[in-house]
């Protein structure tokens, strides 16, 4: 070997050396490591499709109560929230004219009690005067129609009287039942016609829930198997309730039908005014399978779900169609069999084909 070669080899041997030393420090590749999830077989359950509606506790029955005569509202005598009896006065009008209304037709009374007590004393004597017959018939025939005239006149002065009575008593507005006031309309100082509304009552007893429903579910709601009512203030507790009401027609502005449900079993904690939910739920359906909103995934505008092939436990994803929505969960119609795996957490980090750690045997039965 020359010396020109020599040199070029001890200058390259480094180099390649290097080369060869990286080779060797590169890592094998190596299987990805099974993911972990959470995973439910599927089986036919007849799961039933819900609906929830948003609505407002209220009193089954609930007073519009105003006087029954016109006048100037003097004072009133209760607050809204306060709680009253059936008789509890609550507001008073102006008696002036009343008063003097009622003294009117005391005096008109007094004096066709006079009159008639005169009339009868008349007729007695013109009875003794045409037994003699001092007088003719014709006599005593125009004294018994002034008789029966007087008696008349004290029957209409008796009534104008009780309506006078009435009308002084009207004055006073009272509860027509126990419950709470919930709106007061006028204030002292108002005039007011009558039978304008000037307080309301919420009755106790009966509890409902009004709620507003679309008109493509309102043939849902009257074939609901149940129906439960949850307070937005305790979620903890629901109540069963029952379809009371629901009208023929829809609201002009939002086009939904009211509804108004019976809360049955209804306790100290269900509160006037307060917001609830409306859980409806339908007769089961076959071939629909209830899954947990977590096992879509839908991310090119189709529904998908991971399933895992029990044998080499790995993912592919299949196309289903979703029947129903509901808060938690969904109903899948189609693209699902009995038997099927389907990942039902951690369903966003997969990618097909990956590997993937299932639950024991016992924990998998029971998912």
């Amino acid at each position: 070997m020359n010396t020109r070669t020599s040199s070029a080899l001890q200058r390259f041997a480094p180099l390649a050396l290097a080369v060869a030393l990286a080779a060797c420090a590169q890592p094998q590749a190596t299987e990805e490591a099974a993911r972990p999830v959470r995973v439910q077989v599927i089986a036919e359950s007849g799961a039933r499709q819900a609906a929830s509606y948003a609505g407002e506790i209220r009193a089954r029955r609930e007073d519009a109560l105003g006087f029954q005569v016109a006048g100037r509202v003097q004072r009133r005598f209760v607050e809204v929230g306060q709680h009253v009896t059936s008789g509890t006065q609550l507001m008073q009008l102006d008696p002036v004219d009343a008063t003097l209304n009622t003294r009117a037709y005391r005096a008109a009374l007094d004096t066709a009690k006079s009159q008639l007590a005169q009339t009868q004393v008349d007729h007695r004597r013109h009875e003794a005067l045409a037994a003699k017959r001092y007088i003719g018939p014709a006599e005593l025939e125009k004294s018994r129609l002034s008789l029966q005239t007087a008696q008349e006149s004290l029957n209409s002065a008796e009534a104008n009287f009780r309506i006078a009575q009435n009308q002084q008593a009207y004055t006073t507005l009272r509860a027509t039942a126990d419950g709470v006031v919930t709106a007061i309309e006028v204030e002292a100082g108002q005039v007011v016609q009558a039978g304008q509304v000037t307080v309301r009552i919420a009755e106790d007893g009966e509890r409902e829930l009004v709620t507003s429903v679309p008109e493509s579910r309102v043939a849902e709601l009257r074939t609901a198997e149940s129906l439960e009512i949850e307070l937005w203030a305790d979620s903890g507790r629901r109540y069963a309730g029952r379809l009371r009401e629901l009208a023929p027609d829809t609201d002009d502005v939002t086009r939904t039908y009211a509804a108004k449900i019976s809360v049955l079993d209804a306790d100290d904690a269900v509160q006037l005014g307060m917001t609830a939910r409306l859980e409806v739920t339908l007769p089961g359906t076959p071939g629909v399978y209830r899954l947990p909103l977590t096992a879509i995934n839908d991310t090119d505008g189709t529904p998908r779900v991971w399933t895992v092939e029990p044998k080499t436990s790995r993912v592919a994803t299949k196309a289903v169609v979703v029947a129903h929505v509901a808060r938690d969960s969904v109903l899948v119609s189609e693209g699902l069999a009995d038997g099927d795996i389907v990942v039902t957490a951690g369903a966003h980090l997969l990618h097909p084909g990956q590997k993937v750690k299932l639950p024991e045997p016992d924990l998998l039965a029971q998912n």
